[in-house]
């Protein structure tokens, strides 16, 4: 059994489309066996991105990305955004970066990485809709390393089910940053924010 947080390259293929309406952007997603989520939108996604403010932020990090939900949709009402999204699964970050071709979308990028292993650069905001099902030791390595990758002010914003661990990624959140805000509380998802 293959997870969607692994390498997923040799799997079949049967590529799907999804259509996503986000603030009156008609985006669409390009899916596939595989991926998280795969033939919808999730719902902490659904409430990640309509919770979410962003003002002056220039630059936007996606861990674990999956088919670029989160970065491609944030690019879209934001889109003087520099964004990278990041996934360990290939075939989700090869989707992503179909996504972005076929929304047109600029000085946006996917790529492979473990983690942070692979990111270069800072970030004025960092998102994640965290594989829980990849332990709980991916999820805090996330946070945790989530705080070096943050410019000054920075922030993180993850959604989090209450029975898949939001208690303890909020207490994990608080330690590293000093801080957690409860930014919504939606049929037991948790949007949680921390600032640097």
């Amino acid at each position: 059994m293959t997870h969607y947080y692994t390498d997923n390259s040799l799997l079949e293929s049967n590529k799907v489309k999804i259509k996503f309406n986000y603030l009156n952007h008609h985006i669409t997603y390009i899916s596939d066996i595989g991926v998280f989520s795969k033939e919808r939108v999730d719902y902490g996604s659904r409430v990640l991105l309509e919770n979410i403010s962003l003002s002056n932020e220039q630059a936007l990090l996606d861990v674990g990305c999956g088919y670029g939900t989160l970065g491609i949709a944030l690019k879209y009402v934001y889109p003087s955004l520099n964004v990278e999204m990041i996934d360990i699964n290939n075939r989700a970050v090869s989707l992503a970066n179909e996504s972005i071709a076929y929304n047109h979308l600029s000085n946006i990028v996917a790529y492979e990485s473990d983690i942070y292993e692979n990111v270069k650069n800072s970030f004025d905001v960092i998102v994640s809709n965290p594989p829980i099902r990849a332990g709980k030791k991916v999820v805090f390595q996330i946070l945790e390393e989530a705080y070096n990758y943050l410019n000054d002010t920075g922030e993180l914003w993850i959604v989090i089910q209450k029975k898949q661990g939001a208690p303890s990624a909020q207490k994990k959140m608080k330690e590293i940053f000093g801080n957690c805000e409860i930014v919504k509380r939606d049929k037991g998802y948790y949007i949680l924010k921390s600032k640097k």
